[in-house]
This record gives structure tokens, sequence and C-alpha cells, in this order.
């Protein structure tokens, strides 16, 4: 098993070299346009064009949507599941229950086969079986030999249909979860994402509220069936289906696997109002987190907005500007490459499907370079709201984005996965390639406009883990300062 295990990952690793070669001789990388200069810095290539292979859809008996297109080139097949379940509908007093369902289907084992039984099957076989439930959405996934698809695809659909949730895996799963929970104060860069999603979002909201070794331990083997059993439809469910199979007998083993899977209601995706932004509309907040450490871990940003608004375009190419783009990026030239204050710092733009998202900037710092740290963010900040970018950022954003948009279409899979989540989020299956289209029209106006709606400097929330006796000090002239007590885990 170990040698078959041995060739599938050496022959993967050598379809991907393959794969990313044959990318590069189509595409033409390293072909310069004729006349350019020999100076690399100067030298100028076509924009890639490109179009990915359409799956096909397919929408079984009982609601199941499926995506299937196929890839002979290995003699391979992944089947992936995306469920409309998630810790939203998690109980205020059982934070953690969506989590746990989802690795117990995946370790409890099935009405039909005990947990030992599924490990030994799938070692066997060489296949992997993995379930995860997030904020939003449920997953899971098969991998499997061709030869073994029959007996892989029968325990993939047993795990999501009838999961047994063995009582002595679920007390296995609730004791690595409250470890998890007593060593996440461990890490300053853990309690800096956490602590600044609830000052975004506010401490009860899904995208920030955690589970505690309270509600932990509060959930049941009762209630992780109850919640499968109320959350987890066929009707909920999208299949993709890529790898080395015909789609004739591939739809026909899917009906036989899963066609006995009646409907269900399905639960509706809903999110609280954000209680956070609304409180303090209109001024700045620095929040402090006591860590014995002679760094500070720095947030700084505000709710963004959705991939709906008509602006976002714009603004992915603000924040590629500004501190996405790495080395080129404004935040990392000024704040590390000349000013030398920072070990790491940049920006990132997470933009909401059925919630505002999140435009945050983050360095790391000594105490002393602290509040020049968080001056240099706001005035970067700042500076594309006076100011219009330069034309070569404006050009090189550009490149940088309509040049990687190939790279969302790197294998079969991520061609069928991207799919699946534009259904899901309610967007259109050529929504990628409107928004290529989108940016390569910008100018620097629309740019500046875009700034300078939706970039709000005097609003940020900054958020500073690091010495709590000296930051409050240090932060005073940047808003209202306050210290989080991190309450003890456990």
């Amino acid at each position: 098993m170990q040698r078959e295990r041995d060739i599938v990952t050496k022959t993967r690793m050598h379809n991907i070299v393959g794969l990313l070669l044959a990318l590069a001789l189509c595409l033409g990388i390293g072909a310069p346009i004729a006349g350019a200069q020999d100076d690399p810095r100067t030298m100028q290539f076509d924009t890639v064009q490109f179009t990915p292979p359409e799956p096909e859809r397919v929408v079984l008996e009982n609601g199941i949507v499926v995506y299937l297109l196929e890839d002979h080139e290995l003699p391979l097949v992944t089947i992936t599941a995306t469920m409309q379940a998630g810790a939203w509908l998690d109980p205020a007093d059982k934070v953690g229950l969506a989590g746990l369902t989802g690795v117990t289907m995946r370790t409890g084992g099935t009405k039909h086969m005990s947990a030992e039984e599924v490990d030994q099957e799938l070692e066997q076989l060489a296949a992997a079986v993995s379930v995860g439930i997030g904020t939003e959405s449920g997953s899971a996934m098969l991998d499997v030999l061709k030869k073994d698809l029959p007996r892989g695809l029968r325990i993939f659909a047993d795990i999501l249909m009838a999961p047994a949730f063995d009582p002595s895996r679920v007390e296995l799963a609730k004791l690595q979860a409250i470890e998890g929970i007593r060593r996440r104060q461990d890490q300053p860069q853990s309690i800096a994402g956490r602590e600044f999603a609830k000052l975004i979002y506010g401490a009860e909201h899904p995208f920030a509220r955690e589970s505690s070794v309270a509600s932990v331990t509060r959930i049941t083997r009762e209630d992780l069936a109850a919640f499968h059993t109320r959350t987890i439809h066929p009707n909920g469910i999208i299949l993709g289906v890529t790898g080395d199979f015909d789609k004739g007998p591939m739809l026909a083993a899917l009906r036989e696997a899963f066609g006995a899977w009646p409907k269900g209601t399905v639960p509706a995706i809903t999110l609280p109002p954000i209680q956070a932004e609304q409180a303090h509309q209109g001024k700045r907040l620095v929040r402090v987190v006591g860590k014995g450490s002679q760094q500070t871990h720095l947030r700084a940003g505000h709710l963004s907005i959705k991939e709906s608004d008509p602006d976002y375009p714009a603004v992915s190419l603000l924040n590629d500007i500004l501190g996405g783009s790495g080395f080129r990026s404004r935040l990392f030239q000024d704040v590390r490459t000349k000013q030398g204050l920072a070990y790491s710092v940049g920006s990132s733009l997470r933009a909401g499907v059925r919630e505002q998202g999140v435009w945050g900037m983050r360095a790391e710092t000594k105490l002393p370079s602290t509040q020049e740290v968080v001056s240099r963010l706001v005035a970067n900040m700042e500076r594309l709201q006076k100011e219009p970018v330069t034309d070569r950022e404006l050009a090189e954003a550009k490149e940088a984005y309509v040049n990687s948009f190939v790279f969302s279409f790197t294998s079969a899979s991520s061609i069928v996965n991207r799919l699946i989540g534009l259904e899901y989020d309610g967007l259109p299956k050529d929504f990628l390639q409107q928004m290529r289209d989108k940016v390569v029209k910008l100018t620097k106006d629309d740019l500046l406009q875009a700034a300078r709606k939706h970039l709000h400097p005097d609003q940020l929330r900054i958020l500073a883990v690091g010495q709590a006796d000296a930051l409050p000090q240090v932060l005073s002239g940047f808003g209202e300062v306050k210290e989080i007590k991190l309450s003890p885990e456990g």
C-alpha cells in the first residue's frame, strides 16, 4: 500500500511539473514582444489569453447538483461535496457543534461500517476521505484510484448519508478540540487575528465567535447526530467530479450511491447584523492585548465591500497597490524597505458574499517603532484618497491581476471547484471573466474615486498585541484605547 501511494504521489508531482511547463509554453511566457529592450525591467509581454474548459452540470433526481470534468491523464478520480451547512447554525451555548460534526462524520464510522473498518478500508484502497464544516459551508472530498472508485464511492456516500458518530471517537474529537482551545493563546499572531475579527464583527457574530472549553464540553453525540439530520440533505449538496472517468457510468454510479437519499429542508444561510460597526460608526478605535513579547503584532482595518459591489475590481487593485502585492507594494517599500520599521507588513482584502468583508493591514515591529508604523499605515491609506496612483502602479496591478487569472484554472479540480464556489455563493459562472474584463478598463480616476468612497482612515479598528503596560500610551494618539483581557482557556 505504501509503495502504491508513493507511486501516486510521484506521478502527481510529475504531472504538476509537466502542467506548469506546458502552461508556460502555451502562454508564451519568456517570449517578449518583438522590439522590446533586453533589460528585464523594461521588457513587455502580451496579455495572457486563456479560456478554461467547460464542465458539464447535471442535477440528480433528489436535487444533488453535479459538475463533471474528465481528465484521463492519470488513473485518479476526485469527488468533492460542498454542503449548505455551517457554524452560523451553532447554538450560542454550543459553539463548535458544526465543526465537531464535520470531524466526526469522517472519524466516527457509519451505520454500516465501524470507525475502524472505515479507516482500514481506506488504508487498503490508498484512498483519502476528508470532511469539514466551516462558518458558511461544509466540504468533503474523496481521492481514489480509478480501479477502486466503486468501493471508495460507497464509503464516501455512506459517510455523508449515514454517519454513526461512534461515542469513543466523539469523545476523542472533543478532547482534541479542548486541547486546541487551551493552547490558542500561545501565539501572538493567532491572538491578533481572532481579536481583530471580534473588533470588526462583534464577539458574537459567526465570523468572530469562538468555541470554549465549556461550549465544547456541553456538546453530546446526540447533538452531532441531530445537527447532521437537520442540515445535511442531498438538495443542499453540490458534487464536483474530476479525473479519469466516463460521464455515463459515473452518473449511474452516483445515482446508485446517492439515489435513495431523500430530499430535506435545507437551512438558509442567515447571518446576524454586525453589532460592532454599528455601535462605533464614525470614529477610530484602538485595542491592546497584553502578551509578554518584545514585538508588537498590529492589525488595522475596517469593514469593506461585497464581491457583488460594482467597485470591487477597483478596490482589489487598490489593495494590490497598497500592500497586497508583496515586495512592490507601497507598504512594503515604505515601512520595511525605506524606513526599516517592520519585520513584515502588508494588506489584504476579503470581500464578502452574504456579509461585508474586511480590508485590513498588518505589521510586526518592535515596541519603540509601533507608533511610527501605525502612522505609516494610516498615511499610506490616506495617500490613496488624496492623489491618483501612478501609471506604473496601475499597469503593474492590472498586469498582475489579468495574468494571474489563468492560475485559477490550473487543473480540472480547480476549474470545477471554482464553479461550485460561484454557484454556492450565488454569483454568475463567468464572474471571474467579468472581473478580468472590468479590471482592464479601470483608470487612475476610477481607483481614486473608489478609495474616497470605500476607505475610511478615520474609522480604523486598530489592534496591537504586545506589552500592555506600554502600548496604551504609545497608541493614545490614534483613538480611544482600551485593553482586552484574555480569558484563561480551561
